[in-house]
């Protein structure tokens, strides 16, 4: 199989992280990904995450 696209890896890691990710999609990205990709866009995006909340936190207080 194909290695996906960054765009899809992206779209996977954003729809698992707020649980909305169908099975059929799921059992895709455990066929025909690495487990490499998906762990370091799911770092970077919780790292993401984690700065938003820091830097709106900043501004109200």
């Amino acid at each position: 199989m194909s290695k996906p696209a960054l765009s899809q890896v992206i779209k996977s890691v954003l729809s698992a992280a707020i649980g909305v990710q169908s099975d059929a999609n799921r059992e895709q990205d455990f066929k025909s990904g690495s487990l490499g990709i998906y762990l370091v866009v799911g770092v970077l995006a919780t790292i993401l995450f984690i700065g938003t909340i820091v830097l709106i936190v900043s501004f109200v207080v």
